[in-house]
């Protein structure tokens, strides 16, 4: 594995990296907000549909993300 690739699978799987992930998927949740005021003055049931499995993807997606921390927190309590 490269150097670059590996520092960067390692960032992933880091503290800060998870943070950064999180931030991210919730920074996701905005356009889903818009999609879904949308579709409700709209009325379009299929749109709101779409963004009612988006909110779940992105409630489950951060779900595994805090549980990706709350791991790598109990290592750390481990290791040091």
């Amino acid at each position: 594995m490269s150097g670059k690739l590996a520092k960067a699978k390692g960032f992933k799987k880091s503290k800060p990296g998870t943070y950064l992930s999180i931030g991210t998927t919730l920074f996701g949740a905005v356009s889903i907000v818009k999609q879904a005021k949308k579709a409700k003055t709209e009325q379009d049931t299929l749109q709101m549909i779409d963004a009612v499995v988006s909110a779940a993807a992105i409630v489950t997606g951060v779900a595994l993300l805090v549980r990706e921390l709350r791991r790598l927190h109990d290592d750390d309590v481990l290791a040091g």
